[in-house]
């Protein structure tokens, strides 16, 4: 029996398929450039071929948002910034290509780890991903491809590339077990959004790991059996049952309110990258979009900003889609670690704290009036909430809805119909916001806090960063005394207060949140159901004396005792 994370929900029985990628071992060997520049060229063709055969692929299991990781790809692997490098050290050293290709992607590699951004980081798994596939591609070797699986298995490998999991087939895979990784890696959140069951950060499984071993993935538990006895195949047998019939079982639910026992009603949402994304919010009975978040429509432009008549279309089609159900759309929030291919940043020490969401906005004026304008076309379809991001001052909050009011009235003035109602509101995320709360609850209409930045910014810790990462405490609580700062704010002055980030969907938050009196939970489309399940079993008087007696705790781990108690 070995040890991992519960990644991604569910039982599974099958035959292991070890995912073994190609051992490449490339040597410095003077060649002619001429000859080695011509082979990096076709190499270079095949691996953008490659990338748009799985991208093709994956095209029937991905949304747009999760296919965006190959656009990514594809951008990279037609970057001749990094051919001309490659090329560059062939000249220079009159070197092979392949060793060429290990030693710039080396260089890459080390240089984005080394970064404290989170983008960077994430970047580096993808530089890996492409220069891989492009030094196989140099020296002949064959990458597996896992479309050819016709069988049902359990996929164990030392990690999951994004190339890897656009291929998996869920009829075949059962689920996966990887030897590193965490909740929040790629591979984690593919597996929750293809809904196959996955077990990560299992350190020994490729070790102890053999082809056509049975074994048993348990991802509630995070546990992996290897050669399991005929008692423990039963045992978990009736355990994947006993998982399915409640997950089928909470589809009763999709059109129930979000009430709790003793009649007091919250609402949950979904967060949304994309309009398609819209399907999974009302097929899991989401009661409105708590976060659309409208930088994917910015990423995939491949040359410039969307027009004002493309970014219309898009708000449009969620707004209308979701039939009058409430729709907040985070304007522009790009930088730190989300970047665009057309706009170049500038260079910053620490670009999570530096030029972005609305700062840039408040600086590219023309930019934010032309998203303004579309969202505000749109508000004509349904009810829109309007959030901007990583306010920190009242005066950012004033400069950006004067933006709004004025080209509001430009609209009007020009005969254009929009909603009767539009309200405007912020991301509460840095800190400073939260402890101003009951002063921006007098002129926002609303709150949503981003959990996610809120915990990084006030325990200044990076969140991607595994040194740190035991400071990624969101239900400390100090943290909690800055949430209730946030609702207690909104509503003295009568406004609702939503959370839209990864806390929102957290089982053991959800009690502590209900008793502090948070009126929006918006999560993942997946999520909401079990979310709703658990607030019709509770009652908020009891969730207000937790909630009470966690805000007096001294650590996390109490907190988390206390909510573990209160559940049995």
């Amino acid at each position: 029996m070995l040890k991992g994370i519960a990644a991604s929900s569910g039982v599974a029985i099958a035959k292991v398929y070890k995912l073994q990628q190609p051992e490449l071992k490339i040597e410095k060997v003077q060649c002619s450039s001429e000859e080695e520049i011509g082979k990096l060229a076709k190499a270079f063709e095949k691996t953008v071929a490659d990338i748009e055969i799985i991208k093709e692929r994956a095209a029937g299991n991905l949304s747009e948002e999760e296919l965006a990781i190959f656009d990514a790809h594809l951008m990279m692997a037609n970057d001749p910034e990094l051919k001309g490098q490659i090329e560059e050290m062939i000249k220079s050293e009159g070197v092979n290509s392949e060793y060429a290709t290990e030693q710039v992607a080396n260089m890459m590699v080390n240089m984005f780890e080394s970064m404290d951004d989170a983008y960077f980081k994430e970047r580096a798994a993808d530089v890996k991903d492409v220069t891989f596939r492009l030094q196989c591609n140099l020296v002949g070797a064959i990458i597996p491809d896992l479309t050819t699986i016709n069988e049902e298995v359990i996929i164990v490998a030392e990690d999951l590339t994004p190339s890897d999991t656009a291929q998996l087939n869920k009829k075949y895979t059962l689920g996966f077990a990887t030897a590193i990784g965490g909740r929040t890696s790629h591979s984690a959140i593919m597996a929750r959004s293809l809904e196959i069951p996955a077990v990560v950060g299992c350190s020994e499984i490729m070790v102890k790991a053999k082809q056509g071993d049975t074994l048993i993935l348990d991802a509630i538990d995070g546990v992996v059996i290897l050669n399991p006895t005929d008692e423990q195949v039963s045992e978990y047998s009736s355990k994947r049952v006993t998982f399915l019939e409640e997950k089928e079982a909470l589809k009763v639910l999709v059109n129930e309110k979000s009430v709790t026992l003793d009649g007091h009603e919250v609402e949950l949402a979904g967060n949304i990258g994309t309009p398609k994304d819209v399907t999974g919010v009302l097929a899991n009975g989401g009661e409105g979009v708590g976060l659309y978040r409208t930088e994917f429509l910015y990423m995939d432009s491949e040359n410039d900003f969307p027009s004002e008549d493309e970014q219309f279309e898009a708000y449009k089609a969620v707004l209308e889609a979701m039939d009058g159900k409430k729709v907040v759309i985070r304007t522009l929030d790009i930088g730190g670690d989300k970047k665009l291919s057309y706009f170049t940043f500038p260079e910053e020490m620490n670009p999570f704290l530096g030029y972005r969401a609305i700062r840039l906005c408040l600086d590219r004026t023309d930019i934010f009036r032309t998203q303004l304008r579309a969202l505000i076309r749109a508000s004509a379809y349904g009810r829109l909430c309007i959030m901007f991001p990583m306010i920190a001052t009242l005066k950012e909050f004033r400069a950006a809805k004067a933006l709004f009011d004025e080209e509001k009235a430009k609209l009007v003035s020009e005969g254009v119909k929009i909603g009767e109602k539009i309200e405007v509101g912020i991301m509460v995320e840095i800190p400073a916001a939260a402890v101003l709360a009951d002063q921006f609850a007098k002129e926002a209409d609303f709150f949503s806090i981003g959990t996610n930045d809120l915990v990084q910014y006030s325990m200044a810790a990076d969140r991607m960063s595994e040194k740190v990462s035991y400071l990624y405490q969101p239900m400390n609580p100090s943290l909690l005394r800055l949430i209730k700062m946030a609702i207690d704010g909104a509503h003295k002055e009568g406004k609702w207060c939503g959370m839209c980030g990864e806390m929102a969907g957290d089982e053991l938050a959800a009690p502590v949140l209900l008793g502090l009196g948070l009126d929006e939970f918006s999560m993942s489309a997946s999520s909401i159901l079990r979310a709703r399940k658990m607030i019709r079993s509770l009652k908020k008087s009891d969730m207000e004396e937790l909630a009470n007696k966690a805000l007096a705790s001294e650590t996390m781990e109490d907190v988390l005792e206390l909510v573990k108690n209160s559940l049995k």
